[in-house]
């Protein structure tokens, strides 16, 4: 059996299960593509020709594909930004090379879980670019295109995917650099909640704010990618979990900027795509929202105009000290913009930053996910040399609020330009919303994509879709009778409910004592704008089935919908139908249903 000219993880497990194909034949395979492929600037290392033979033949001999090895005889590439142990650690800088003494967490759990890794590839310098032009090692160019950039500073990782050189690949994400190189490439490109994929052993860019990011065909295989390589990891001070967020399956809440701030730069053909883009997502029945999307335009502006470039200068502080001259003239020109940066800057930059995750969350009550461009333009290398910082931030338009603002994203192709050049659109969702936003990232690709990759005759039409958010069980915030010690509290504990957690609402909610209700019950009403003392609630965890249960014997005025939390979690919960509380008297500034009670 052949290989596709685009690599997927799905065609070599069939491939493998039916013994029609073997990782040795794969290698050989891949070593002959990487001699073939006229671009050299892909890789900045790689392994010898007989180690990953030798890799192949190791697998083999351990046993065939398992359901504990499920990325067994999967060729992938790693960012050199990150650690994998028997090559250099290089960053795109020479003079910062290094040799690891291990791998790094995420490329540990990969190798573990079958996956042959074939070398390190190129990337904007220090991480610092989207656009795949500051490295000495060269410009990757787009698979469909060699005068065009790839993208960056996830450069090499997303050629080599595109190109079939590999069949996933690792990025890293901290203004989009995990997003804007699928755009150009025709693939998908997954930026994990942050702290869900460890950083150990990455060579940080904003250590704060970096996500090592998945490359891959389609939706479905970057998120399997994504689950396997996740873990808490003690090594990561920023590590952390949390059970998944759930989407919409139907009747999603989809925002778009207002026409005003739709900005392409003059490029025509890309807004077509948008709009295609929009009416596609319209089609599958999800209502088309739009927001202003200026306070996340303005969040996006502090990571280059605000303090955080200090972090990219704490990055590399002894490195610069010693060698400032070694390094990209452009790379080293954004990195010595944070001499000077005070604590004072600092602070006021949080501070601000603070205000917009405000606006951000009153956005995300009238919405599920945002529906944004990757990137307005595609220029070609020659354009971005002649404005490397111009050019650059108009790259990050629609990017580089999202790891500020801590969301989850998932870029997908959006179809072709009439130049032949791909195009793609992103999905913005809240923290932890990942397995939930590739299950609608796949349905838009399919509905709008072109094929895999360099290969646009693909069939999508076929490919798995991700597994969606792993749910046992529905969380959901109470905030009166069935509080804890309240009447209808047995209604959560007689199905099997667990309380998770006692926490207070944000501060743009009012509570109303609702009359005539049996047992006395409240209306809690959402009012952006409004400055009250935040509420109390309980969120309690019920199984699927029981929510289900549950919700269905809510009376009205009452509903479910999604409640913004002070611990800056979003939900389900119980609101109330504005026109139920006219008349109704307001105990807000009493700060929840039990100190209501207990006064009554």
């Amino acid at each position: 059996m052949g290989l596709p000219r685009v690599l997927t993880i799905d065609f070599l497990h069939r491939a493998y299960r039916l013994g029609t194909l073997t990782p040795l034949d794969v290698v050989d395979v891949v070593i002959e593509r990487l001699e073939s492929w006229p671009d050299p600037a892909v890789w900045i290392s790689r392994f010898p020709a007989d180690e990953l033979r030798a890799a192949a033949r190791a697998l083999m001999a351990a046993g065939g594909p398992s359901d504990d090895r499920p990325l067994w005889g999967i060729p992938f590439a790693v960012k050199d930004n990150i650690d994998c142990a028997g090559l250099e650690t290089t960053a795109a800088c020479p003079a910062f090379a290094y040799r690891p003494a291990a791998d790094s967490t995420v490329v540990a759990r990969l190798r573990a879980a079958g996956a042959i890794p074939v070398g390190k590839t190129n990337l904007d310098q220090f991480a610092t670019g989207l656009n795949g032009t500051r490295s000495p090692y060269g410009a990757p160019r787009s698979v469909f295109s060699a005068d065009h950039i790839s993208g960056g500073s996830s450069s090499g990782s997303a050629v080599a995917v595109g190109a079939g050189l590999v069949a996933f690949s690792l990025g890293t994400d901290t203004a989009g650099s995990g997003r804007v190189p699928a755009a150009f490439n025709n693939l998908v490109g997954v930026k994990p909640t942050k702290g869900m994929l460890s950083t150990a052993g990455l060579v940080p860019a904003c250590r704060s704010l970096d996500c090592i990011s998945v490359f891959a065909a389609t939706a479905g295989e970057a998120d399997l990618v994504r689950r396997i390589a996740a873990a808490p990891d003690a090594a990561d001070a920023y590590s952390r979990a949390a059970p998944d967020v759930l989407l919409p399956t139907a009747g999603l809440r989809v925002g778009v900027p207002v026409g005003a701030e739709r900005e392409f730069h003059g490029d025509t053909a890309n807004e077509a795509l948008y709009e295609r883009a929009i009416a596609a997502l319209a089609g599958f029945g999800c209502s088309i929202v739009e927001i202003d999307y200026a306070p996340l335009r303005e969040a996006a502006n502090l990571l280059y105009n605000g303090p955080w470039v200090a972090e990219r200068l704490a990055a590399v502080e002894d490195f610069h000290a010693a060698h400032a001259d070694r390094m990209d003239p452009t790379v080293r020109k954004i990195v010595e913009g944070a001499v000077g940066v005070s604590a004072v800057a600092a602070f006021r930059g949080h501070y601000e930053l603070e205000a917009y995750r405000q606006k951000a969350k009153a956005i995300f009550a009238a919405v599920d996910i945002l529906l944004l461009p990757t990137t307005p333009l595609f220029p070609t290398v020659a354009e971005m040399l002649a404005d490397p910082i111009g050019l650059n931030a108009k790259l990050g338009r629609y990017t580089n609020f999202v790891n500020l603002l801590d969301f989850a994203g998932i870029a997908v192709p959006a179809g072709f330009r009439p130049d032949g050049l791909p195009w793609g659109v992103t999905l913005i969702g809240p923290a932890f919303s990942d397995a939930a936003l590739a299950v609608w990232g796949d349905r838009l690709h399919k509905a709008l994509g072109e094929g895999l990759g360099i290969e646009r005759a693909a069939d999508l039409a076929a490919a798995p879709a991700p597994t969606g958010p792993k749910v046992d069980s529905v969380e959901v915030a109470v905030v009166g009778a069935h509080l804890s010690g309240m009447p209808l509290n047995h209604q959560l504990t007689q199905p099997g409910g667990t309380l998770v957690k006692r926490c207070r609402t944000t501060r743009d909610y009012r509570l109303f004592a609702l009359p005539g209700t049996v047992p006395p019950k409240p209306g809690l009403i959402h009012q952006p704008g409004f400055e009250g003392p935040g509420l109390e609630v309980e969120v309690w965890s019920l199984p699927v089935a029981a929510f289900g249960q549950f919700v269905s014997a809510i009376p009205g005025p009452l509903c479910i919908g999604k409640l913004l939390l002070d611990d800056g979690s979003a939900v389900s919960g119980f609101l109330c139908e504005a026109h139920a509380v006219q008349g109704a008297p307001e105990i807000t500034q009493l700060g929840g249903w039990r100190a209501y009670c207990a006064g009554a």
